[in-house]
């Protein structure tokens, strides 16, 4: 009879362990209130951004080792068409650069320089599309975190303000808490992710900029060298 008993009471606790609810990223979420949903679109957006940012940069970042060669022959050899359906064809930033820097042939230096120059800042321009907005969102993700944290407070102190028992439990304050706690981990988590998502497609730009740079200069050595 006492070996039933004990078969019945450990089959009760093991029972109870397996019921027990378990805590996962969904859970802890739902916890948090609307403010995770804010969250969640943020993080949404910010991978978009990030992987259209990195297309468009890796397209960037082709290029084709002969182009400048080529160019150098073309305009040697006074083919000017063929330079610029050879730009068009390679449809880069730096060989868009090199087609105004060719349509400008025969004015001044500077001039050739600086309509290069125009057309390089527009590149620029173009490439940093959407960086001004991973750059809130890593500074506004923890700062609405914060916000929970703050509004989850209000809850919590609320309810104990409420209570007129006199009895506190922990259970009747958990509501507040969860959200404070939880935002406050889900905007560390899409601030830091979209932090280091900025730096590393900053570094990405920087790589474009200094091969147009690159281009420019090879360019303009080209018009200044003497046909062999």
């Amino acid at each position: 009879m006492n070996l039933m008993l004990i078969l019945q009471v450990v089959t009760e606790t093991v029972t109870e362990a397996v019921e027990q609810p378990t805590m996962n990223l969904w859970t802890m979420a739902t916890y948090g209130g609307p403010i995770m949903i804010v969250l969640a679109l943020m993080l949404a957006f910010g991978v978009y951004l990030f992987i259209e940012r990195m297309v468009t940069l890796k397209q960037a970042s082709k290029e084709d080792s002969t182009f400048m060669n080529r160019i150098k022959d073309y305009i040697y050899e006074g083919k000017i068409e063929s330079a610029v359906k050879l730009c068009r064809e390679v449809n880069t930033p730096s060989s868009r650069m090199i087609e105004k820097g060719i349509s400008r042939l025969g004015r001044p230096m500077n001039d050739v320089l600086v309509a290069i120059e125009n057309v390089g800042n527009l590149e620029v321009a173009q490439l940093e599309k959407g960086m001004v907005i991973m750059a809130s969102i890593s500074g506004g993700a923890p700062m609405l975190g914060f916000l929970g944290t703050v509004t989850g407070m209000v809850q919590t102190f609320y309810d104990m303000s409420i209570n007129n028992s006199g009895v506190i439990l922990l259970s009747d304050l958990s509501s507040g808490m969860y959200q404070a706690m939880v935002t406050t981990i889900g905007g560390l988590i899409v601030g830091i992710l979209a932090y280091f998502a900025y730096n590393y497609m900053v570094s990405r730009v920087d790589s474009v900029v200094r091969n147009l740079e690159s281009k420019t200069m090879e360019f303009m050595d080209i018009l200044n060298e003497p046909a062999k």
